[in-house]
């Protein structure tokens, strides 16, 4: 928080003071830096809280100020400077010769009524209990004895529970003012005895007006993108801010533009910036990559790089999300010079395309940071920025080319949606492409080409009526059955089954066997199965196993659904235990506790369930080997 310097007096003051330094030499008067030089004197000269100001300027006025307020935020938003302002108001005996004189030493943090301790300091119970004793003395000027506790949240848990008491009935003289930047640490013990005020971050505009004006009160003219720029990293905080501004001004001689911001913070320009949007946005890889280039050598590092893209990127997702609105020019941090690019730039894409590459810079910027090749991360990213549409449009036909809305999308079917980052046939995205640039063809349009992209249909899957007429209508669960792809191009499909074919077991048999060879699971589903009968659409089956014979029994879906497309036709399956299963296992027997725990332990167990990540089901007990023999 600072104040106005071109509509305050103190600013013009403050202006003379550095005029005269300038002139006189920096040996004849110490500097002082802009952070204190243009700070908040009043009410009126707040920046950016406003609502906070005006709240503490009506308690003073109609007689109802608390004893104790907390002022919470993030650094530099006019914490303590809102502080020393409040307790000047409350202080400040005006129309009195020494009135000024108090507010003035107030201000300086040089009064004995105002008392400023630094919480990270001064955080022990001894230094509470002299607080303590110091509050039982009574105002010497003023007429309130003023706490202000900065970074309050570092005091210790004895020195929170000393102040308990005085903070909730202190003596009619004293008030307290804690400022800290982490409430969440404060008791709530202390949080309920206090008056609570959130101070926002400052915009960024209101940070880049503030700035333009100190700069102007300082004879140095600042360039509106420069500003900005300088507004975009203070990152809501006005101390910050003036500090980066101090350091620019030190540095430039003259006019401070683009060319020593980059000097001074290693910030590049951003038509660099756009020039990589501009070149991905056209689909022109290879310029990318070299506008990418050009911004390393600059001396970006790669995440700096991949986030000043990402903010670039958002001007983009905004131009583009708000186009012909007014909107824009509240959400929109870009100065007027460049601000018609960025609209013309977003004017030949959309908003997805936008929000694809801020995800993705952000993401490849987490992973360069533990990477050993972030230079080729930064590569990929800028490149898969700009094929962006090619990609889109090859998920788009493996995920649905098949289908009959897939085939409509490729037929250009205007009702279907568009592809990341492409407009539609009426506004081509090549208006962006360069003059000099050859021109490829006389009405270019921005979908690639799908040849280039599409698989064939027929290398890829087999047809459905190849194995099974009706999957859709009849099986619940057809994708965990149908064999892999690969699988098919590697043997020859058997003969297409018809129900002629499968009406006798023999030819079930047959036919269930050539259907199982083309997979490795449902060859291992039918070897886990022994069919006995098949007459009239039923199909008897027995369990001989022990192995899955428990789980196939509860879920026999998947034996149906291969006996089905055997048979060419749905049929019922009728499972009953084999003679064998009957004499092995005459009663049903528990496992115990330790049965259960030593066959889980089991080597061979162990291993079998790391090589195929499986799950232990059930422990069924060995009896055929120990139960006597009945003859």
């Amino acid at each position: 928080m600072a104040k106005r310097p071109a509509t305050s007096p103190s600013g013009a003051k403050a202006a003379e003071g550095a005029g005269e330094a300038a002139s006189d030499g920096a040996a004849t008067r110490p500097y002082t830096v802009l952070a204190r030089r243009y700070r908040s004197r009043d009410f009126g000269e707040v920046v950016g809280q406003e609502p906070i100001a005006r709240t503490l300027q009506n308690a003073i006025l109609t007689g109802r100020t608390a004893h104790a307020y907390l002022f919470c935020g993030t650094r530099g938003v006019g914490k303590t400077s809102m502080a020393r302002i409040f307790a000047r108001a409350l202080n400040e005996r005006r129309g009195l010769a020494e009135g000024e004189a108090i507010g003035e030493a107030i201000l300086r943090g040089e009064d004995l009524d105002v008392i400023e301790i630094d919480g990270a300091s001064n955080r022990g119970i001894d230094d509470a209990r002299d607080l303590i004793a110091g509050a039982t003395l009574a105002p010497t000027r003023g007429q309130y004895r003023i706490y202000i506790i900065d970074e309050v949240h570092m005091l210790t848990t004895p020195a929170f529970n000393a102040l308990l008491k005085t903070m909730e009935e202190p003596p009619k003289h004293v008030k307290f003012i804690l400022c800290t930047t982490e409430p969440h640490k404060v008791p709530q013990t202390i949080q309920s005895r206090c008056q609570r005020f959130d101070f926002r971050n400052i915009p960024t505009r209101q940070i880049a007006a503030h700035l333009g004006a100190v700069a102007a009160g300082e004879g140095i003219e600042v360039t509106e993108d420069v500003l900005l720029a300088v507004a975009r990293l203070a990152n809501g905080s006005m101390r910050d801010g003036l500090s980066l501004l101090d350091r620019l001004l030190a540095a430039a001689t003259g006019r401070v533009d683009a060319a020593v911001l980059e000097q001074v913070f290693g910030l590049p320009d951003d038509e660099i910036l756009l020039d990589i949007i501009e070149a991905c946005v056209s689909e022109r890889t290879a310029d990318a990559l070299r506008h990418g280039a050009r911004l390393l050598e600059r001396g970006s590092g790669v995440e700096q790089a991949l986030e000043l893209l990402a903010e670039r990127f958002r001007w983009i997702l905004v131009a583009a999300a708000t186009t012909g609105q007014d909107a824009a020019d509240d959400l929109l941090e870009v100065a007027q010079s460049m601000r018609e690019r960025v609209q013309r730039i977003a004017a030949a894409t959309d908003a997805a395309f936008a929000v694809h590459a801020i995800a993705l810079c952000d993401a490849t910027a987490r992973n360069a940071r533990g990477s050993s090749a972030p230079r080729a991360l930064y590569d990929a990213c800028i490149a898969r920025i700009s094929l962006a549409p090619r990609f889109s449009a090859g998920a788009a036909l493996l995920a649905g080319g098949s289908s009959r809305g897939g085939d409509a999308k490729k037929a250009g079917d205007p009702g279907a949606p568009r592809a990341l980052g492409l407009k539609s046939e009426a506004q081509p995205t090549r208006a962006l492409e360069p003059q000099g640039r050859p021109q490829q063809s006389a009405a270019p349009t921005v979908e690639p080409k799908p040849a280039a992209l599409e698989p064939k249909p027929a290398a890829l899957e087999p047809k459905p009526a190849a194995l099974e007429p009706k999957p859709a209508a009849l099986e619940p669960k057809p994708a965990a059955l149908e064999p892999k792809p690969a699988a098919l191009e590697q043997r020859p499909a058997p003969p297409e089954p018809t129900a002629s074919e499968a009406t006798d077991l023999a030819t079930l048999r047959a036919r269930a066997s050539a259907i199982a060879a083309q997979s490795a699971k449902d060859q291992a589903l039918l070897s886990q199965i022994e069919l006995r009968a098949f007459d009239a659409g039923v199909a008897r089956i027995a369990l001989p196993r022990e192995g899955g014979a428990a789980y196939l029994a509860t879920n026999p879906e998947p034996i149906r659904a291969l006996l089905s497309r055997a048979a060419g036709r749905p049929i019922r399956i009728d499972i009953e235990r084999s003679e064998a299963e009957s004499r092995s296992a005459p009663r049903p027997a528990t496992v115990s506790a330790t049965d259960e725990q030593a066959a889980r332990a089991d080597p061979l167990v162990r291993r079998a369930i790391d090589l195929f990540d499986a799950t232990i089901v059930s422990v069924t007990p060995r009896v055929a080997a120990d139960a006597p023999s009945d003859g």
